[in-house]
């Protein structure tokens, strides 16, 4: 099927049935409820006042925000390393995109896309050239343009073209949709859609217009050639499952936390009816005229009565119990990325049980490793560096768990650390978890901690509990 240059392919189409759930789950309360209906269903019967009344007073838990950031910041909790690099390349890495970031920091940033929806890039660009081109590296390097790496975020991929040479897959041709800042009036700007088209030596540039009867169209507005026979951009994978296609490695954790939204509206509105109790005439007909107050007396026909009916409470029993399970079963299906497992050794692997044993996490993180040293290499290649001085990237990957049970705990203290949970949530949560005796009092051990001050070593150093520093 043709396609307009702005039009996804039918593989990013399928992702971005995926994706505008993650959006929504990223965007936290706000967005869950612009979703409307798509993540909270309306009730049968269920007038739509009542509905708007539910929706707009429902919040979210953003327990797959807070497991995509905690995760996503393991390999980088301490300073990643770059070796065998041209001494160039590593002053560049001290600023890699020409904003100021240095490359822990753009890696650490892009790691969480691919982590958090399973497909991302890096395009690595260069400064159009002035006419002639440069006479010799001493002038390049004199200029000041030097090759720089772009964030490609998910939503930007639109769709790619593909062959093979010497088998292995390259692309041919790569979409990117852009934005474009405009002057607008004397004082404003605005974004006007572009699409970015990508060609091994070459690029074209299509820009969004909109015409007096108001009919879009994208236009060619500029292109130019580059001096790679490919296209520099580097896919990123959460999991793998073809070439351009990754799965996010969170998304079991995602659905559940849906289905925590809906179940919460529902304990909320259970709740809502039990708190108000109805008053209940028995007997009476319809001319019984009836105050009620605390300085009035109530007159009622002969053998009739009168009383409050409430909610028993066990329907609303059984929802906390529901949302409690799904707490866990969150906590623990983000905890499986922390876990290690067993794959494939080959003898030399044999030998180091750190290699034949990794987390999910450290596997995803080693493929993010290759695809950085792969920006680099395209580095290289833009400046005239030779590709062997291009350098290597390494991170850290001490981060792996024995058993599940040890995954869900470190998971439950890396999010108590980064303030996203008070201390006596992550006390309860490992008593729960069989961590501590069933005894131990969360206030009072909060509370004692709080009395004591951060332990030895810590003072100043910015690891307080956020409650009581």
């Amino acid at each position: 099927m043709a396609l307009a240059v702005n039009e996804p392919n039918d593989e990013i189409r399928a992702l971005q049935e995926q994706w505008c759930k993650l959006e929504a789950l990223d965007g936290g309360t706000p967005a869950m409820r612009k979703a409307g209906v798509s993540l909270l269903p309306q009730w049968p019967a269920e007038e739509d006042a009542s509905y708007k009344a539910r929706l707009h007073t429902a919040t979210l838990f953003p327990a797959w925000k807070r497991t995509v950031n905690v995760m996503s910041g393991k390999p980088f909790s301490k300073a990643l390393t770059i070796s065998g690099a041209a001494p160039s390349i590593e002053n560049w890495a001290e600023d890699i995109d020409q904003q100021g970031v240095s490359l822990q920091n753009f890696a650490a940033e892009m790691f969480r896309e691919p982590l958090g929806y399973g497909l991302a890039g890096i395009l690595v660009d260069y400064p159009r050239a002035p006419k002639g081109g440069f006479r010799s590296r001493a002038d390049q390097e004199a200029s000041g343009q030097r090759p720089y790496w772009v964030r490609v975020k998910h939503g930007q991929i639109l769709g790619w073209r593909a062959k093979t040479v010497d088998g292995k897959v390259q692309l041919s041709q790569l979409r990117l949709l852009e934005s474009f800042e405009e002057e607008d009036g004397e004082f404003g700007t605005k974004q006007v859609a572009q699409v970015r088209v990508l060609r091994p030596g070459g690029w074209s540039v299509y820009r969004q217009a909109t015409d007096a009867q108001k009919k879009s169209s994208w236009t060619l507005v500029e292109s130019g050639t580059t001096s790679l026979s490919v296209i520099p951009f580097v896919p990123l994978y959460g999991v793998r499952e073809s070439f351009m296609v990754g799965k996010p490695p969170l998304l079991d954790v995602a659905y559940l936390n849906i289905k925590h939204w809906q179940s919460q509206s529902d304990q909320d509105t259970i709740l809502h009816a039990a708190r108000v109790p109805i008053l209940a005439i028995i007997g009476a007909d319809d001319q019984t005229q009836l105050v009620v107050g605390a300085s009035t007396a109530v007159k009622l026909p002969m053998q009739a009565d009168m009383k409050w009916v409430e909610h028993t409470g066990a329907a609303i029993s059984a929802g906390a119990e529901s949302l409690s399970a799904l707490d866990e079963q969150m906590i623990q299906s983000g905890a499986e990325l922390l876990v290690k497992k067993p794959g494939e050794r080959s003898a030399t692997e044999s030998a180091n049980d750190a290699e034949g044993n990794k987390s999910d996490l450290q596997r995803i993180a080693e493929n993010f490793e290759d695809a950085l040293d792969q920006a680099l290499v395209f580095t290289a290649m833009f400046a005239g560096i030779p590709v062997e001085q291009a350098g290597t990237v390494e991170l850290y990957d001490g981060y792996g768990e024995t058993t599940l049970g040890d995954a869900s705990a470190t998971l439950v203290k890396d999010i108590w650390q980064g303030g996203l949970i008070s201390r006596k949530t992550a006390i309860e949560e490992f008593k729960r978890r069989g961590d501590l005796a069933p005894e131990v009092d969360a206030d009072a051990e909060a509370a004692a901690v709080a009395e004591e001050g951060p332990p030895l070593g810590m003072m100043g150093s910015g690891d307080e509990d956020p409650e009581t520093a």
